[in-house]
């Protein structure tokens, strides 16, 4: 299997300064392919450039530019050609299934964070001095930097990458290892029913509380992003030194409550894993969810709109995107994985609108956010403790219709 390692790299000035004109350097290859496809689809001819011909280019660009290009690892301007590339199968493909294209877009300095190393070994070094006890990443044209390695890395490197997060410097490395031994079995089985009120809600019955991070940071989030509003938008090279700080502080707060949702979600899912062999939760569609509702127009006003309710469909679309669920689910299925858990996906349409005890569906069974009060045969419960129930029934049915 492979596994994923993120470490803080900790440069020293000059090493920053090279990190950071490696970035811009990558970032100038990218838009000049970028602009070298769209010139070339442009002219009469309508030429269509491939990833093959513009890496065949590397060995002159480099030969011609050795003082910026020609520093860097050829690798991974390869990675980076081949990034563009990405991009323009997945504009193809959106486009031949009638979705929105998407054309590839030319990246802004701010907004090219990331360079690939494909191999570890090629232009890179993961633990360049194993002989010293502080870890140290070997990169071409930049040096031997070290890396604040906070657990062992288990597993042989394969590929190595270098992320600029605000002020931060990370290096991501994915490792290839063998299968983990599977956690004990417990006997256990469970379903969840994600929420707003709650984080989680099990068939059980427990709740997990929803910890709402980005509320709690709201208010210094607003203040920072209005003292950053007050600077005209410039380039990063032609920022004053009281703009940097307003950006940073920006970066700096988003990064705290990303990291905060991050661990709430590594814990909540870590409990789940240990104490359960299977686990069911809603298929959850959450782009579809957080979508803005449509503009409805007055027919007896030509030009002018009704109400449809999308201040209030606003706030909500907050309060999911700070729950979380896409990256709480994205992480509970990697670790059931590494744990031997089973983990199912379920169809979550009327899963709080059906009774568990007589199958009795109606809207009307669930008369409050909490309340559920069945129609039919009197029961009452928890409305997220019933649609837990309901999700744990629906994958127990699923997985005994289809046994590994």
């Amino acid at each position: 299997m492979i596994r994923a390692y993120k470490f803080l790299m900790r440069p020293t000035v000059g090493q920053a300064a090279a990190l950071a004109a490696m970035l811009a350097d990558h970032c100038s290859l990218y838009n000049g392919a970028l602009q070298e496809r769209r010139d070339a689809y442009r002219h009469v001819s309508k030429t269509s450039i491939k990833y093959g011909q513009q890496s065949a280019q590397l060995k002159e660009i480099r030969a011609f530019d050795p003082e910026r290009q020609g520093r860097w690892s050829f690798s991974s301007q390869q990675a980076t050609l081949r990034r563009l590339d990405k991009a323009f199968q997945a504009f193809f493909r959106r486009a031949k299934a009638g979705d929105t294209p998407g054309y590839p877009r030319f990246r802004g300095v701010n907004w090219f964070d990331t360079v690939d190393f494909p191999k570890d070994g090629d232009g890179c070094r993961w633990d360049s001095t194993a002989h010293n006890r502080v870890t140290r990443v070997r990169l071409q044209g930049v040096g031997h930097v070290k890396a604040h390695r906070h657990r062992p890395v288990v597993g042989t490197v394969k590929t190595v990458s270098v992320k600029r997060e605000g002020k931060r410097w990370y290096v991501i490395l994915t490792a290839e290892q063998e299968q983990p031994e599977p956690l004990p079995r417990t006997g256990s089985v469970v379903g969840i029913d994600m929420g707003i009120a709650s984080f989680l809600t099990t068939s059980s019955g427990e709740h997990v509380a929803n910890p709402r991070h980005g509320r709690k940071a709201a208010a210094k989030l607003e203040a920072a992003q209005q003292a950053l509003s007050r600077f005209p938008r410039v380039r990063r090279d032609k920022r004053t030194a009281n703009h940097q700080r307003a950006v940073d502080n920006v970066a700096r707060l988003h990064r705290r409550v990303r990291h905060q949702r991050l661990d709430h979600a590594h814990k909540a899912a870590l409990d789940l894993v240990r104490q359960h062999d299977f686990i069911a939760h809603e298929d959850l569609k959450i782009r579809n969810m957080v979508k803005a509702p449509a503009p409805k127009p007055d027919p007896g006003r030509p030009g002018c709109f009704l109400p449809n309710g999308a201040a209030a469909k606003a706030g909500l679309n907050h309060s999911i995107s700070d729950a979380g669920w896409g990256v709480f689910l994205t992480i509970l299925n990697a670790k059931a994985e590494s744990a031997g858990r089973e983990v199912v996906a379920v169809d979550p349409r009327d899963t709080s609108r059906t009774c568990p005890e007589c199958g009795h569906v109606s809207a009307e069974n669930r008369p409050t956010q909490e309340k559920f009060h069945c129609l039919s045969c009197g029961h009452s419960a928890h409305a997220d403790t019933v649609g837990a129930l309901n999700v744990l029934r629906a994958g127990l049915v699923r997985r005994d219709a289809n046994p590994a």
